[in-house]
């Protein structure tokens, strides 16, 4: 006799509550680093430990919330119809953000971003779905923790970065490997799949899918976790939209980036402050660099202004900051800043002395 899959489970505002809170603080990171890497501001947020934890709490709530999404839909028995329709729905999305990162920077574009990884490990985590919780835990806390201890330069390259373990990422905007990240989904699986075993009251069994009734225990016992967070209606304001916000996560994690930029960059136009904020960071790192090994002010002033000035004039500023140049460009960046090195040395020589 073949079984039926159980119907779609009910949203549980909690959750939604939970992806809408993420969502947020996604857009709220994003905003930050749009602002940077337009010039608006003096700060980069990767280079900032708060705002480098920040992200990485963001990355592990929408990775942790994948593996309590799959238990509660996928807990009792795989519905294979729905699950594969949303696996093309983040994977679809996913291919979206490279094919968008790409064409506005190859170097340095999303290959295995967040969306990459929330695929591949609700595929993953479906052989988990039933294992003892302890093989669970324990596998989670190896794949958090072995980067600790196993790092090679090998999964530095971006053909097995995917993986982790690599003593320096390559570049990219977003990289959420295997190592450590699976781990995360695995803890979300176990911590559901926990809530779910523990004592739920009889009559209070259907409040979260895959909760079962239990005659063993008293009804006057205290509701357990599970059945806590399924009693939240999230009834408030603030709540209502944090649940609508989760509800289409999916949707704003895609379309957020490109209009936050696209409406940055049109301000930036036409302000000019990015071309004036890169003038300015370009002339502090030459300096700081020229100072080092040439220690005269005058001639460091002298020789990052003509610098700077040949790289405006011949519009030299995407392959100067591209992560990754070819052998023709590094020469070329070479020449110039060698032409500009002999021009100033010539006028400080030819110049008259001071009296």
């Amino acid at each position: 006799m073949t079984s039926i899959a159980p119907a779609s489970r009910p949203r549980i505002a909690a959750i939604d509550v939970a992806r809408g809170v993420a969502i947020v603080a996604m857009i709220i990171y994003h905003f930050s680093w749009d602002l940077a890497f337009l010039g608006f501001v003096d700060f980069d947020p990767t280079q900032s430990l708060p705002w480098v934890i920040f992200q990485k709490s963001i990355v592990g709530t929408f990775i942790f919330l994948t593996g309590v999404s799959l238990v509660l839909g996928h807990g009792e028995a795989i519905r294979w119809r729905p699950f594969w329709r949303r696996f093309a729905m983040i994977l679809g999305a996913a291919l979206l953000i490279s094919a968008g990162t790409y064409a506005f920077n190859p170097g340095t574009f999303v290959y295995f971003g967040v969306l990459h990884a929330i695929a591949l490990f609700s595929l993953l985590g479906l052989a988990f779905l039933t294992a003892p919780l302890i093989l669970i835990i324990g596998l989670a806390i190896i794949l958090i923790g072995l980067q600790l201890f196993i790092q090679n330069p090998l999964f530095g390259e971006k053909l097995w970065s995917w993986i982790g373990l690599w003593d320096a990422p390559p570049p990219t905007e977003d990289l959420v490997p295997i190592f450590p990240w699976f781990g995360v989904a695995l803890l979300g699986i176990a911590a559901t799949r926990w809530a779910l075993a523990t004592s739920v009251r009889p009559e209070k069994a259907a409040d979260l899918p895959g909760a079962t009734a239990r005659p063993d225990i008293d009804p006057s016992e205290g509701a357990s976790v599970a059945t806590r967070i399924a009693r939240f209606k999230g009834t408030s304001a603030p709540s209502r939209v944090l649940a609508k916000l989760g509800r289409w996560s999916l949707v704003i994690y895609v379309l957020h980036q490109p209009i936050l930029i696209g409406i940055l960059m049109g301000i930036a136009s036409l302000t000019g402050i990015s071309e004036t904020r890169r003038a300015e960071n370009f002339l502090s790192s030459c300096q700081s660099s020229c100072i080092q090994s040439a220690p005269d002010a005058a001639y460091c002033t002298a020789y990052c202004a003509c610098t700077l000035n040949s790289i405006e004039a011949d519009n030299l500023w995407p392959m100067l900051e591209s992560p990754q140049r070819t052998p023709e460009q590094d020469i070329a960046l070479s020449d110039l800043t060698n032409q500009c090195a002999a021009e100033v040395l010539d006028e400080m020589l030819l110049a008259p002395p001071e009296e």
